[in-house]
């Protein structure tokens, strides 16, 4: 483990508000990572999927910079956009 990594942990530990805005963190994070991967592996820009959606460019942008929480909605008609399935799963 990383010296962050137990720094995180700790402070986990000590303050459950830190806990519950570092899951928020990540799960943006996440989702942006899962969108950019996704474009890419298409070969788009984020004009081109943001057009196949009806939505601006900066709508995109926003959730692969990780500064929008994006709606599972919003999530939903990006992957009818692409032709895919919206999956969420629990760990």
């Amino acid at each position: 483990m990383s010296m962050i990594d137990k720094l995180i942990e700790q402070k986990k530990k000590n303050k459950p508000e830190f806990e519950q805005e570092f899951r928020k963190e990540d799960n943006r994070l996440k989702a942006a990572v899962a969108l950019m991967k996704l474009r890419e592996e298409n070969g788009l820009s984020q004009r081109e999927l943001a057009n196949r959606i009806g939505k601006p460019q900066s709508t995109i942008a926003r959730i692969e910079n990780g500064s929008m929480n994006v709606s599972v909605q919003l999530l939903d008609e990006i992957a009818a956009g692409m032709d895919k399935e919206l999956i969420i799963h629990f760990k």
